[in-house]
């Protein structure tokens, strides 16, 4: 049997004896070469993995810190802590997002169990814009949508009936039974809701924003796919 001369992510780090998140964050600055496959495959050749310095990757990245204490130190930085119990001032939502948006290196393969280096945290705790970062990143509800755009929730629910933004996840909130029990509630990235007017200038967005209650959008007619008139 020939003797394989590639190795994936996962037997490269059994080589090396480091953790993945270790080879990530060595591969994400550069102390280790890119691997020769690319994703969602990647490898590299066995003469590459064997000229790696696992020691040099350990030291890298000593251990990982994970969502929820990513969240927490962001939180604190803030000066408002995450409350043991009640919504969060920074939810491991916002982190991913802010790792989506290029401000933190996920370096683990699982999209629900995040992990970063804590000296990468640090240094976005240190930042003097953290609080805009963390607003911009902070996933939105359909409510919080609508108040950042100005308009009331029934138009907002117009934009996504037309397609013009998509959720970006999806959470579940636990209500009474009056309150139907358990409800899925989508949440929008709050860049895409502020694309939304310049995407679309067709659309008379102060005299939206001016119906009162009750009055006919102007979104109502429009069918998803074909832009406003």
């Amino acid at each position: 049997m020939a003797e394989r001369t590639e190795c994936d992510e996962a037997e490269a780090a059994a080589r090396l004896r480091v953790s993945r998140a270790a080879l990530r964050w060595a591969v994400h600055i550069g102390a280790v070469p890119e691997p020769e496959g690319r994703p969602p495959v990647s490898s590299w050749s066995s003469t590459a993995v064997e000229a790696m310095d696992a020691d040099a990757i350990r030291a890298r990245l000593p251990y990982a810190v994970s969502g929820a204490e990513a969240a927490d130190r962001l939180a604190r930085a803030l000066g408002t802590p995450n409350p043991p119990d009640g919504p969060a001032r920074v939810s491991v939502a916002t982190v991913r997002e802010m790792a989506t948006a290029g401000l933190l290196a996920d370096l683990s393969d699982d999209p629900n169990r995040p992990l970063f280096h804590p000296d990468q945290v640090t240094d976005l705790a240190g930042r003097p814009d953290l609080d805009r970062l963390i607003a911009d990143a902070t996933p939105l509800g359909p409510d919080q949508c609508a108040a950042r755009l100005r308009v009331r929730r029934t138009d907002f629910d117009h934009l996504v009936r037309l397609g013009w933004i998509t959720r970006a996840q999806e959470v579940r909130a636990k209500f009474g039974a009056a309150r139907g029990g358990t409800v899925r509630i989508p949440l929008y990235r709050s860049a895409d809701v502020d694309r939304i007017p310049a995407d679309h200038p067709e659309v008379d967005w102060v005299a939206l924003r001016a119906l009162g209650k009750g009055k006919r959008s102007p979104l109502a007619r429009l069918a998803p796919g074909r832009p406003a008139q």
